[in-house]
């Protein structure tokens, strides 16, 4: 199986090499990295990653995968970089996201009509691009599969992989990347941080990306796609 994530400037590192460690394990993967270029990429983590490929390389994939990350406004306004998302997704067994990189997906109109999830932050924005949206660790809708934020790619890539290769491979992998969470505070979803936590993280949100939420919107209509999400 061909697997084709996408790497971009700023991306949320997790988004891409959690799932990309577990989705390694199915039976004959072969992952790429796919860019532009095969220049050293930035992340949101202060380090660089290396693409295998670039969007030349990699005309089609088997799966695609899509992570998120403060560089997701720039990929949608990247013309070469969602002509490759819409091209590879539109042929893939398998069309996939992690955190906000469903927005990404959703730009290059591969989400119209199907039940998908991201970021808590970011979920209502789904619907710009003709998505339902839905509050889930993980959604799959046909061959839709999609992520919630940043450390629900490994909950994803799990479920993804059940279903490809089987439960039992799945169990396995688990096993053997000793993927058991118990971690030390109970605060990593909205339902469970309280007000006034969403409130200090919605606004060190705003100070990083102050644009954020209008940029994506105004992208959605210079793609076409109404307020109501369809195009």
């Amino acid at each position: 199986m061909h697997i084709a994530f996408l790497l971009f400037p700023n991306v949320t590192q997790l988004d891409l090499t959690g799932p990309a460690q577990f989705l390694s394990r199915l039976p004959d993967a072969k992952v790429d990295l796919v860019w532009e270029t095969i220049e050293p990429v930035p992340t949101d983590a202060g380090f660089s990653i290396l693409p295998t490929a670039n969007f030349a390389d990699v005309p089609r994939a088997d799966l695609i995968c899509i992570p998120g990350g403060m560089g997701i406004a720039d990929v949608i306004d990247h013309a070469p970089a969602l002509d490759w998302v819409r091209q590879v997704g539109g042929n893939a067994q398998w069309v996939t996201s992690v955190c906000t990189g469903a927005l990404v997906l959703g730009a290059a109109g591969l989400l119209e009509g199907y039940k998908a999830t991201t970021h808590w932050a970011w979920h209502d924005k789904l619907a710009l691009f003709g998505a339902e949206p839905v509050h889930a660790r993980h959604v799959m809708d046909r061959n839709r599969a999609t992520g919630g934020g940043v450390t629900a790619g490994i909950d994803f890539a799990l479920a993804l992989m059940a279903r490809i290769a089987g439960k039992d491979h799945a169990r396995m992998v688990q096993l053997a990347l000793e993927y058991d969470p118990a971690p030390p505070f109970d605060s990593g979803s909205p339902a469970k941080a309280g007000e006034a936590l969403i409130g200090a993280y919605t606004a060190r949100a705003a100070r990083l990306v102050p644009d954020r939420m209008a940029r994506l919107e105004a992208s959605a209509r210079r793609l076409g796609f109404t307020t109501e999400g369809q195009a």
